[in-house]
């Protein structure tokens, strides 16, 4: 009786010319080179990008010595932004291993694990961005408490500082809402007992500038607001930072929008990449 072989097997004959032996080599189920590579290409950029923010994070608290004293971190009123870079840098980092390795050890769990995480990162996104439309007033007082508690902790931490100054030059605004939140800072308060050199002033990211100065004055903004109020418009600016980001948003909601739809698309190609090579790799699995 003859046997023909299937499609795809090989014909070996044994010493026994009456016993033959077939072994099936299966087309089609390797895991394919291009998105495996592609895949971790992907991923190594952002595991590179997340050891700079951890080392820069790492960097910024050396130089405030709480590396030295830890319990320096949590003594902090306001908001530390040497931790949203470390935040950002672990979650980054962790991704991007989990990413790398995934792909080339070819290894589900990882993938599984790195999608995930990427699409549940994107619907908070999703879901954040919807609240803040439809919930806009709150948002906004939320927003305002968080600049006011910051405002009072300002003096506590030199990123701090630099934070809010940035804010302040770039949207050329003072305070929350005025220049008279800066009472709530210990060293700016308008207090009689009060000793402070900075007493009811502001800081000098609240200065309008003077084009000709080429070095910038620290104190341009003492005594400002123990003169009268209307001649602070000749000082410093008296516009909120809160409506200066109202004002802002409008004229760059294009630019908002491009940025969102950008690191939406980056996601989503990570997810269709991750999402490609396990069906891949089971595929292969399965036809063994």
């Amino acid at each position: 009786m003859l046997f023909s072989p299937a499609p795809g097997a090989t014909v070996v004959r044994s010493s026994d010319s009456r016993v033959l032996m077939y072994y099936y080599r299966h087309e089609n189920t390797e895991v394919g080179c291009c998105y495996k590579y592609l895949m971790f290409s992907y991923n190594i950029i952002f595991w590179l990008a997340g050891v700079a923010f951890i080392a820069v994070g790492f960097w910024a608290w050396s130089e405030k010595g709480v590396l030295l004293d830890l319990t320096q971190v949590t003594q902090l009123h306001g908001f530390d932004p040497v931790w949203l870079v470390l935040v950002v840098g672990g979650v980054t980092f962790i991704l991007g291993f989990a990413g790398c390795v995934g792909a080339l050890r070819e290894n589900i769990c990882l993938l599984k694990f790195f999608s995930g995480v990427i699409g549940f990162i994107f619907f908070l996104e999703l879901t954040a961005a919807v609240l803040a439309v439809v919930f806009q007033s709150q948002v906004r007082e939320w927003i305002n408490d968080f600049f006011l508690a910051n405002v009072k902790a300002y003096r506590d931490d030199i990123d701090l500082q630099n934070l809010i100054d940035s804010l302040q030059k770039m949207n050329h605004c003072c305070g929350a809402q005025e220049p008279s939140d800066w009472d709530l800072n210990v060293y700016f308060r308008c207090n009689e007992t009060h000793r402070s050199r900075e007493k009811c002033g502001v800081p000098f990211s609240c200065c309008i500038a003077d084009p000709a100065d080429s070095v910038v004055n620290t104190q341009c903004g003492y005594d400002v607001r123990n003169k009268p109020q209307s001649e602070w418009s000749e000082h410093i600016y008296i516009k909120g930072c809160i409506a200066a980001l109202e004002d802002w948003l409008p004229g760059n909601l294009y630019t908002v929008a491009i940025v969102f739809v950008v690191i939406s698309l980056l996601q989503m190609v990570g997810i269709y990449l991750a999402r490609t090579l396990i069906s891949d790799i089971e595929k292969s699995k399965f036809s063994y």
